[in-house]
């Protein structure tokens, strides 16, 4: 989810509540385009960390340090100069824009009071940390832009700085009951009179009605601060389709239907998003990071009730929730990074082998004439010395069925050429037959070891998983091991889970470790279980002599369910067994086993509940 202007709101309101009356003690530069503030304030020490990056601008509280250059940038000279010692004064935010004031007070060589702005603004790959003077006069930017790069603003040294409208968005604020009474304690540059008029409904259905485009859409392209995901949760919280046309919707409701009718979808809209500004405006926020299957996927600063069916974390914190998210994001970035050349080999040989199957199987439906043929020559051998020269077919009774057939010839043939012909033919399919027969169940093998192989690669949380899955490519020939080099040291365990019930179960996070786990660590009266017919982890349960509860065979089945390919279906069917009916055999691909008898069981694949050592 991108920074929206609900996300800057909650990040002033914590900043202003911590920072407000600090002073800055450092100033440092560890990135071209970031700043990172230690202000001590309140006898407690806080770090700002402001980023302009074009993919991923944020600010936040952060307890860590980053290392900064050698050599301090020039931009980072410049705000020590001005900066060093300078006390907080305000942190405000312009109307719901995604923009940040910094507003700053220190003394000059003179001893005098000067006052300064430090204005940051999360604009995606228009972010800029930008340095004001009282006036509102730039005095310098992490980023220059001319006239060449923007003509909609210059941001240069000596230019006036503005928020530049670009587009026809209204200040959502407005829909608050409460906005307008509080506009003094929420100062914003260039403040226009409309901006402080509260929005009827009749106002907004008149916007509405401008918008041929689906209502969720609508809001976020009229209204300053909204993100599409906070549009889609407006329309949610109003029982309306998002999806559904904003104009056809505005026209319904003034089709002889009395205005402002509770039960007209537009107007639900209208109050849920007036409530979603009461939240805002009073400061109600409730940050949360939205998972599925254990990847972030969305953060908030209010609640998000779309995602009903979803694990949500809350925080206390805008600051630890943005850190604990763009960590995450992060990590599961650079594993994807790093996983790519191993994803492209897997893919490229499985879909080589996928084909080979394919084209394998039409072979194999081509030899079920084979019986056919050995029918038709053993029937001209037996009926045939009568038949006129030139012929072009034979009908006789088939001694096997009991019933007439009738066999084409070639009307050039002799019959006993004929059936020779179709004796070679039969010979032939039936060679064909016995090959593949064999060929088919490599490939399938092959296939589902590659499957595996992808499943593994999908659970792969940190570098050291990857080099194991890499070791078996190289082991399986997909990756030729170079020169001196020599096997790869193994660090990666199996993940650790602990039951409701206080048994301990572990996940092999790829077939060599599903091989160790099911063959040299679990013993015979240990639980074992997989995904039924589908690429995934082995999991096994620790019994300890002890007989499971119900809960534990659940919640192991869900862990198997959770690692596997089926992870995203509603429902997972789980083999289970006892691990001494499990057997490898002679010559098997890691991972691969064999069980003749089990129990099955078909569950859901949510683990969030489950807790991991």
């Amino acid at each position: 989810m991108a920074f929206d202007g609900i996300t800057i709101s909650n990040i002033v309101k914590e900043l202003h509540q911590e920072l407000s009356g600090g002073r800055i003690y450092k100033i440092a530069q560890p990135e071209s385009d970031e700043l990172l503030l230690t202000v001590k304030n309140n006898g407690a020490q806080y770090r700002l960390l402001l980023s302009a990056d074009a993919s991923l601008p944020f600010v936040y509280l952060t307890g860590s340090n980053k290392p900064s250059p050698m050599t301090a940038p020039g931009f980072c000279m410049l705000l020590r100069k001005h900066l060093q010692n300078a006390k907080i004064t305000g942190i405000t935010q312009p109307g719901l824009e995604r923009i940040i004031c910094l507003e700053l007070e220190h003394l000059n060589e003179l001893g005098d009071v000067c006052r300064k702005k430090l204005v940051v603004e999360i604009m995606g790959k228009h972010s800029n940390i930008i340095f004001c003077n009282d006036e509102d006069q730039i005095i310098d930017s992490i980023k220059h832009i001319s006239g060449m790069v923007s003509s909609v603003r210059e941001v240069l040294p000596g230019r006036d700085y503005f928020i530049p409208q670009t587009q026809e968005k209204l200040n959502p604020l407005r829909f608050s009951s409460r906005y307008t009474a509080s506009a003094v304690s929420l100062p914003c540059f260039q403040k226009r009179e409309e901006d402080m008029l509260p929005i009827s409904y009749e106002d907004f259905q008149g916007q509405m009605r401008a918008k041929p485009m689906p209502l969720y859409k609508a809001l976020y392209t009229s209204y300053t601060g909204l993100s599409p995901i906070i549009a889609q949760e407006i329309c949610y919280r109003a029982g309306t389709e998002g999806d559904l046309s904003a104009n056809v919707l505005a026209d319904g409701d003034s089709d002889g239907l009395p205005g402002g009718s509770s039960g007209q979808p537009l107007f639900r809209v209208y109050r849920a998003l007036s409530a979603l500004m009461d939240d805002v405006v009073t400061g109600a926020f409730a940050p949360a990071i939205v998972y599925d299957h254990k990847e972030p996927i969305e953060f908030c600063a209010l609640p998000l009730t779309l995602y009903g069916d979803k694990e949500i974390q809350k925080f206390s914190s805008i600051s630890a929730l943005l850190e604990r998210y763009y960590a995450e994001r992060s990590a599961i970035t650079r594993i994807r990074q790093k996983s790519a050349d191993l994803r492209r080999i897997v893919q490229t040989a499985l879909e080589r082998n996928v084909k080979k199957y394919d084209l394998q199987r039409k072979q194999m439906r081509d030899t079920e004439k084979r019986e056919q043929y050995k029918v038709y020559g053993e029937l001209l051998n037996a009926y045939g010395y009568n038949l006129p020269p030139g012929a072009k077919s034979l009908e006789a009774l088939n001694y096997y069925t009991n019933e007439m057939i009738t066999i084409p010839l070639d009307a050039t043939l002799t019959p006993q050429e004929n059936a020779k012909k179709y004796f070679d033919k039969y010979g032939k399919l039936k060679r064909t037959y016995e090959a593949l027969s064999e060929l088919t169940i490599q490939v399938k093998e092959e296939i589902d070891h590659l499957e595996s192989i992808s499943a593994a690669l999908d659970i792969a949380m940190q570098e050291e998983d990857l080099v194991q899955i890499k070791e078996e490519l190289v082991e399986s020939g997909y990756i030729r091991r170079k020169g001196g080099d020599r096997k790869a040291k193994i660090t990666s365990r199996p993940f650790h889970y602990i039951s409701s019930d206080g048994f301990h179960m572990y996940v092999g996070k790829n077939n060599y470790q599903n091989d160790e786990l099911t063959f040299k660590f679990a013993t015979g009266n240990d639980w074992w279980f997989h995904a039924k017919k589908i690429a995934g982890s082995h999991v096994v349960v620790k019994t300890e002599g002890q007989e499971l509860p119900d809960r534990t065979f659940e919640e192991a089945a869900r862990l198997a369910a959770y690692y596997s390919k089926g992870r995203e279906q509603d429902k997972v069917e789980i083999d289970y067994i006892q691990k001494k009916h499990v057997k490898k055999p002679a010559g098997a691909k890691p991972g691969f086993v064999v069980y003749y008898t089990n129990y099955s069981m078909t569950i859901d694949s949510d683990i969030s509940d489950i807790r991991q050592l």
